[in-house]
């Protein structure tokens, strides 16, 4: 099901793996009160570290546990896979990916002896017991383990425990194609969705008394294969929230709104000079649509694969594909 108005052309698995190299992986943990877990989004580069990316990120709203932008801004690459977990256990899945890091760069003969993973996370309280963090680097490493083009959507991974406009959220996908100078480029969006008042939601298409306010977190992840630099990157990631106002967002206080995303075209260095090849900037309409429909599908999609819940104080929390069901019986 596909809830998306947009107008662009979707990538063939319409999702951020569209962008050639990217994978994603899950480890989630359901054990007891716990229903929680990590989830990696890995660029194609075979070490991050020896191959950096360039990176940005953007901060609509500050109520967040993010590890890893302050370095990502100044210098703007991208040197680890990027992690997403529940507030709690950002920590430990940090703790993890500099051990996963310092493993692969001394396989490849460097020492590591400084290194910036980027870890984000939703507060997944409601549905899991948030403080026995059950999250450590044997669920990383089985993320990136289980890393590929092909992943499941919905209360998987990071998302096992997120709730989104009242509804139950998750992790969601989509990509969008675009077409310049006879070349095919893509822009891909991973969430994770645990943000939004009900009565927002889609023309207040859902039952207020879901969620009354609009607080939570939304983790969004961006792709892409155009050659943008930093500054344009960042650009383009201030254009998601488009696709959370669409679905009827205004950002509220008590939630934690941020992008980050890392282009994968390619940077040369020669002596002392790197040269990279990027947008002009009368072209960025095309990447600012196509993020923000791909953001606006993958929050869908959030949703859309997710089954109902319910909270540890045993309020249940539907699903929207039910939800859409029974109103058109």
């Amino acid at each position: 099901m596909n809830l998306s108005t947009g107008r662009m052309k979707h990538g063939p698995r319409n999702l951020i793996t569209d962008v050639p190299g990217v994978r994603v992986g899950h480890a989630t943990v359901d054990e007891g009160s716990c229903h929680t877990g990590v989830t990696v989004v890995l660029p194609p580069c075979e070490n991050p570290f020896l191959t950096k990316l360039t990176a940005a990120s953007c901060v609509f709203n500050g109520f967040g546990k993010t590890l890893g932008l302050v370095q990502v801004d100044e210098l703007g690459t991208l040197e680890t896979p990027i992690a997403i977990t529940n507030t709690l256990n950002v920590g430990r899945v940090h703790d993890a990916m500099v051990s996963y890091m310092i493993d692969l760069c001394r396989r490849d003969g460097v020492r590591l002896t400084s290194v910036n993973p980027v870890v984000c996370e939703c507060n997944d309280s409601q549905i899991s017991d948030i403080a026995r963090r059950p999250v450590g680097e044997r669920e990383v490493r089985a993320a990136i383990d289980a890393a590929s083009a092909d992943f499941a959507q919905g209360a998987v991974g990071a998302g096992r425990g997120t709730i989104c406009y009242g509804m139950k959220g998750g992790i969601g996908s989509a990509s969008r194609l675009m077409e310049l100078d006879g070349e095919t480029f893509t822009v891909g969006v991973l969430v994770q969705s645990n943000y939004g008042a009900s009565a927002d939601f889609r023309a207040a298409c859902l039952p207020g008394e879901l969620s009354e306010c609009d607080r939570g977190s939304i983790i969004i992840l961006v792709a892409t294969d155009l050659p943008l630099t930093a500054r344009q990157l960042k650009r383009v990631l201030r254009r998601c929230s488009v696709g959370m106002a669409r679905l009827g967002s205004y950002i509220g206080h008590g939630s934690g709104e941020i992008a980050v995303g890392f282009t994968t075209a390619p940077r040369q260095t020669e002596g002392h000079f790197t040269t990279l090849r990027c947008l002009n900037e009368s072209d960025m309409n095309l990447p600012f649509r196509a993020v923000g429909e791909a953001t606006e599908e993958a929050i869908l999609q959030s949703m859309l694969h997710a089954e109902a819940d319910v909270t540890l104080e045993g309020k249940i929390v539907p699903s929207l594909r039910s939800y859409l069901d029974s109103r058109r019986e």
